[in-house]
């Protein structure tokens, strides 16, 4: 499919007031590459080129919704870190990603609406006042709303940054929406655990204790 110039204007207004210097600027329709200009993260993309299973940009179009995050080294060789919207090209649709280093600043970003997990071979975009928590896992995230997990390329740490006051990081694997706690106690060696209104129990570190009493005043 070809873009015209034209069209091409249309979604730079966009990105001109915004967009970090040295972005890369890529384009999906049809399960395919039709624009890719290259910034200082270079994927190294081509016209026509095949979006891969696991891209941003996949996950834009089964979701057709605003997707953000780091995605991992195996799917593209390099990891990146995109912001990715649904877009229509001439009633088809599409993906317009920005693509950044993995390391990019979250600091200065709002916080998190909702997040896209991956159940099997679907994402489903989840409401984050309906996760309960998340967790690191063998080098995978995971966050769980109604006891379902969801898998997402998002980082405990780069979540941290960007999530609602309401989430508490207990644990270097933990992160807990304090919605929904029922209670908090002491194991059998005194630690603290932070006990879900479904039954869920999660250990507190002592590296967050502090942090969890100050921020719940107790």
């Amino acid at each position: 499919m070809e873009i015209s110039k034209d069209q091409l204007k249309k979604y730079a207004g966009l990105l001109e007031d915004w967009i970090p210097k040295g972005a890369s600027i890529a384009i999906a329709v049809r399960g395919e590459y039709v624009y890719y200009v290259a910034g200082s993260q270079d994927l190294q993309l081509q016209k026509g080129q095949k979006v891969k299973e696991g891209s941003i940009a996949e996950i834009v179009m089964q979701t057709c919704c605003r997707t953000e995050g780091v995605v991992e080294d195996k799917i593209l060789n390099v990891p990146y870190y995109g912001i990715a919207y649904p877009i229509d090209i001439l009633g088809e649709s599409g993906a317009l990603v920005v693509i950044l280093p993995p390391n990019y600043s979250l600091v200065h970003q709002p916080p998190y609406r909702f997040l896209t997990g991956k159940q099997e071979e679907e994402w489903r975009p989840i409401p984050i006042e309906k996760i309960a928590y998340m967790e690191s896992l063998q080098k995978k995230t995971w966050f769980y709303a109604g006891k379902e997990p969801y898998k997402t390329n998002i980082p405990l740490k780069e979540l941290q940054q960007r999530l609602p006051e309401s989430f508490l990081r207990i644990h270097r694997s933990y992160i807990v929406n304090v919605s929904f706690i029922d209670s908090i106690i002491r194991d059998f060696s005194s630690n603290l655990l932070v006990l879900l209104q479904d039954g869920t129990e999660l250990p507190v570190s002592q590296t967050y204790t502090a942090d969890i009493r100050n921020a719940l005043g107790f």
